[in-house]
């Protein structure tokens, strides 16, 4: 129970950070800074781009000399170091490469928190969703503490500041720092991946069933971007008209919606209706949100809206890792994984945040952007996946081999 307490705790800090910055950033560098889109979409691709560097650091240099645990804590305190300076920061060109440094300290720690929790879980496949659930509490408690926050500062008078989902995200990386340090000892694993294992997976690409959904995985994936980039600004819009005080709490509303599609709906529907009508719903409600968006009113039903959410990324990015799992031949098992994470998480987000920017910049004139016109690019391309996924993606079972 101990073992489980610090890692749930770790869980909490390591997404906390997250949350703190990633939801409202965009409104920030847009509404206060002045950043175009190109310039604030950059910034959010930093993360992705640090992504594919990752496994070079974490899994090729960190995880074989020195304890997973020093190494995470090493890692936060540097980032939480980073972030308090970068709080301060007005400047475009100063905060791209604050925050691409910052971004290569914190993009391996992703992976060594799952391995640290893995390793000393005593039944990972039973108790690490019980573990990780704790990282999306961790996201929606750094939007509540933010917006009470905001509230505070501004009752108060002189409190308030410009910079404040950055350092709270560096306060909470201060504090993961020194919590590492408490985790179990995790030694190097000197038998690691290789850097290029994911390669291996390649082979996959043979069943044409997998080509296609690892090509609709990736174009999915840019399309979240403009969720994660452009919800911010659109909802302090004066279409919608959230206050920035309360956006942060607004934002949670998708969290929230997460935890119960996650630890309810998927585990009751995936063994009743199969993995390819689970994705296929996943597909379907991009296009319902973004039309949402796109339509602009009522308000309400807009901020109701960001619950798609949770089905949106649990019954696709969920369950593509679970669909991957049991279609990938043992042997190259997590290979398929690595492959699956560097096609979203990395290549497709890293180029959806550029493509969400650019959407953003070319419907935007005299500093007024037209949201509706923004939002239909990606309902438009979503459901192209949809009708491609539905007509040509059939569910294969059975054997893992791969069919040539």
């Amino acid at each position: 129970m101990s073992v489980r307490f610090r890692l749930g705790f770790m869980m909490f800090l390591q997404y906390a950070i997250w949350g703190a910055w990633a939801p409202v950033l965009s409104e920030y560098l847009k509404n206060t800074l002045g950043f175009s889109g190109a310039q604030f979409s950059l910034i959010y691709s930093l993360l992705p781009l640090a992504t594919i560097i990752a496994p070079f650091v974490g899994g090729q240099i960190a995880d074989r000399y020195f304890p997973s645990q020093k190494v995470v804590a090493a890692l936060q305190l540097a980032g939480g170091v980073f972030l308090i300076l970068m709080a301060a920061v007005t400047s475009y060109g100063t905060m791209v490469w604050m925050m691409f440094i910052y971004c290569l300290l914190y993009a391996p720690t992703l992976a060594l928190t799952n391995s640290i929790a893995f390793i000393n879980l005593q039944n990972s496949e039973k108790d690490f969703g019980k573990v990780r659930v704790w990282g999306t509490v961790g996201w929606i408690a750094a939007g509540y503490i933010l917006t009470l926050w905001r509230i505070g500062a501004r009752s108060a008078g002189g409190l308030a500041f410009k910079g404040d989902m950055i350092l709270l995200a560096g306060i909470f990386s201060l504090i993961m720092g020194v919590q590492a340090l408490s985790l179990p000892h995790t030694p190097p694993r000197k038998d690691g991946v290789k850097p290029w294992a994911f390669l291996e997976a390649l082979k996959m690409m043979k069943d044409r069933n997998f080509l296609i959904f690892i090509i609709i995985a990736f174009i999915v994936a840019t399309e979240l971007m403009f969720y994660y980039i452009l919800t911010a600004p659109f909802l302090t819009s004066e279409k919608i008209g959230v206050s920035s005080t309360i956006l942060p709490w607004v934002m949670t509303i998708a969290q929230v919606a997460e935890i119960f599609v996650l630890a309810f709906l998927l585990p009751y529907l995936i063994a009743r209706i199969g993995i390819r009508k689970i994705l296929a719903l996943g597909i379907l409600a991009w296009p319902l949100r973004y039309i949402i968006f796109a339509i602009g009113k009522p308000s309400w039903l807009v901020i109701a809206s960001l619950a798609l959410h949770g089905f949106c990324f649990v019954f696709f990015f969920a369950a593509a890792f679970i669909y991957v799992d049991t279609i990938a031949p043992r042997d190259i098992r997590h290979s398929a994984q690595s492959l699956i994470t560097l096609v979203t998480y990395g290549v497709g987000n890293y180029f959806g945040s550029l493509f969400a920017g650019w959407v953003h910049d070319l419907f935007t004139r005299n500093e007024v952007t037209n949201w509706s016109n923004v939002f239909l690019v990606p309902c438009f391309l979503t459901v192209i996946c949809a009708f491609v996924f539905l007509v040509f993606f059939k569910e294969r079972t059975g054997s893992r081999e791969v069919q040539g």
